[in-house]
């Protein structure tokens, strides 16, 4: 349900490196909560995001939430297909619906994020 290969922030981001870029996408477990995304607000190609803090927000049919950076960097990047279709989200959150591809300021922030296992465990707590 977590692919190993990726990095996780415990708001429920994914983070797939590619070099010194981050492809950035919400989880399995966030697209399950919110249920039916309606809506996307992503940043433009070359706003800055700071890890931690709110950089888009989904709507979905429950609620509107928050997705919160896992890294820093700028916006190299918008996933259009997910502003066109959000329920890219819900169907493909790893693949097709991710959200951002950034160029990271710092890759010292990767060592920051939990591993696949890490992650699952903090979905069990919740």
């Amino acid at each position: 349900m977590y692919p190993q290969e990726l990095k996780y922030h415990r708001e429920h981001a994914w983070v797939r490196v590619e070099g010194e870029k981050a492809r950035i996408g919400v989880t399995h477990y966030a697209q399950e909560q919110l249920g039916d995304i309606l809506f996307a607000d992503l940043p433009q190609k070359g706003d800055e995001i700071v890890a931690g803090e709110s950089f888009g927000r989904l709507e979905s049919v429950k609620s509107v939430s928050d997705v919160i950076a896992p890294v820093s960097g700028t916006v190299l990047e918008v996933n259009e297909r997910v502003v066109d279709r959000p329920d890219l989200v819900n169907q493909d959150p790893y693949g097709e619906g991710w959200l951002i591809l950034v160029q990271m300021s710092s890759s010292a922030e990767i060592e920051q994020l939990l591993d696949a296992a890490e992650y699952a465990r903090i979905v069990q707590e919740d």
